[in-house]
């Protein structure tokens, strides 16, 4: 297999060895970037004169600690300083900042060989990548489907070769979701596990930045390096982070599961349930006691976050006025229109959509009825979550409804509720704060179909070890896309 297939730690027992270099990782990489990126469509910008430098440097110094030589990709609205974060937005779309993102800094501490910063759902909004500013990412499994969203372009770069690891965003399931779709290991750490600091806020109460691998023990490897306090963001949890791959033990026996059945009522396709259910079964060989649960406020989990979230972008985007960074249109006659105009111009409709949804809801006469009881149901939420904790290890659901589905076939405005509902079973994860992880669960029509484990709050070692059990007796994550590519 060529070195671009293979893992974070394949790739560090290899360095270690001194059987390859950073550079001929890089190097198989960007063969594959060459051959793909056309088809697939997963970066807004490559930056390999910058990864070639990275690489250089290791290879003379031939120390490979952590992640160094490993090449890996950034979601376009992590900062990073010198290169352009543009949020796949007209708006940023010639945005520099000055600054990294300090889950940026901590993967430049470790020498990772950044090869560039993946297409997403501008500001993070969508579950398609289909709503980039730019052009949409195609699903590497099948080019005429969506790789999922908001992080489709770092799942689809995972899954495609073209890098080994990518960084993602996760305010719903944008993580979670295109890694199911993509058939690869997608994790929402805990909110306030890793920082946000340097982050393009998109729903700030609900944003987690998360990891998308190959297999288990990279999603372990790579939280590893990216977990933590950080000053910089007040929302940082001040809390010991262990060393995750101690999680990694093949056994399961006695561990309790309950399995989420809301979601294995109507609108899930029947391929998914079943899918799921063998699953579930393997889990039972493997010793673990399965269980059906009901938890009563989780069916107002998705239309509650259709109200806080777009609430906190309105917020969010506000700043975004033409004026001190951004689109601005330079030949408005006075100020207000040059803000209408600037806004008008730089925002996709989606985004557009929400910014709309969320002003409304926070206005004065609506600001009860919706946002504020939106608050009291989150809060409902996460006390079922508790209570469901005090008797379970883990909670299971199918990562998402459905196997991907076919690009536009739900971006027209009647089919928007045919998208939104496709985060129906990640989005009680971030309304309680809660850490959850997508693994390949099996196949439907030949396409991947994801399992989700969702923990309680700072129990990423919980899901962690129940995934890589699940992944070590099944064979799903060896399975890859061709393209037609060898």
């Amino acid at each position: 297999m060529e070195l671009c297939g293979l893992t974070v730690h394949e790739l560090k027992d290899k360095l270690k060895k001194r059987e390859i270099s950073a550079a001929d990782i890089l190097d198989s990489c960007l063969q594959r970037t060459h051959q793909v990126e056309e088809q697939v469509k997963a970066f807004i910008t490559i930056t390999e004169e910058t990864a070639r430098e990275t690489a250089r440097v290791l290879d003379e110094k031939g120390e490979y600690p952590g992640l160094a030589g490993i090449v890996c990709g950034l979601k376009d609205n992590l900062c990073t300083r010198g290169v352009r974060t543009t949020c796949a937005s007209r708006m940023l779309e010639d945005f520099v900042p000055g600054y990294d993102a300090t889950v940026v800094k901590k993967l430049k501490a470790q020498q990772a060989v950044i090869l560039g910063k993946l297409n997403m759902d501008e500001f993070a909004m969508g579950s398609s990548t289909e709503y980039s500013s730019f052009y949409p990412t195609r699903n590497p499994w099948d080019l005429k489907r969506v790789p999922g969203g908001s992080s489709g372009g770092a799942a689809a770069a995972v899954a495609a070769g073209q890098v080994i690891y990518a960084l993602g965003t996760d305010t719903g399931g944008s993580v979670r979701q295109p890694a199911a779709f993509c058939g690869v290991v997608g994790m929402k750490p805990t909110y306030g596990r890793v920082s946000r600091s340097g982050v393009v806020g998109f729903a700030s109460s609900l944003d987690q930045v998360g990891t998308i691998t190959r297999d288990v023990t990279d999603c372990a490897l790579v939280l590893n390096q990216i977990a933590g306090y950080d000053h910089m963001d007040s929302t940082s949890a001040n809390l010991e982070v262990l060393d995750y791959t101690s999680s990694l033990v093949p056994e399961i026996k006695g561990f309790k599961v309950g399995v989420l059945q809301e979601y294995f009522q109507e609108g899930i396709h029947p391929g998914v349930k079943e899918t799921i259910k063998r699953a579930l079964l393997k889990m039972e060989e493997m010793g673990a006691i399965v269980e059906e649960i009901s938890l009563p406020h989780i069916k107002y989990a998705l239309p509650t976050y259709y109200i806080i979230a777009p609430a906190e972008a309105s917020s969010n985007l506000a700043r975004f006025d033409g004026v001190r960074y951004g689109l601005r249109d330079l030949e408005a006659d006075n100020v207000e229109e040059m803000y209408i105009n600037s806004r008008s111009l730089g925002f996709g409709p989606e985004v557009k959509r929400r910014i709309m949804l969320g002003t409304y809801v926070l206005s004065a006469g609506y600001f009860d009825a919706y946002y504020l009881k939106a608050l009291k149901v989150r809060r409902l939420i996460k006390n079922d979550f508790d209570r469901a904790f005090e008797k379970y290890d883990v909670l299971v659901t199918p990562t998402v409804p459905t196997a991907a589905f076919k690009l536009q076939e739900h971006a027209r405005d009647e089919d928007l509720l045919a998208m939104y509902r496709s985060d129906i079973a990640t989005v009680p994860a971030n309304m309680a704060g809660l850490p959850a992880i997508s693994v390949p669960g099996g196949f439907v029509d030949e396409m991947p179909v994801g399992l989700q484990i969702i923990g309680k709050a700072f129990a990423e070692d919980t899901i962690l070890r129940v995934a890589y059990a699940f992944e070590q007796h099944t064979d799903y994550t060896a399975r890859k896309p061709s393209l037609g590519v060898k």
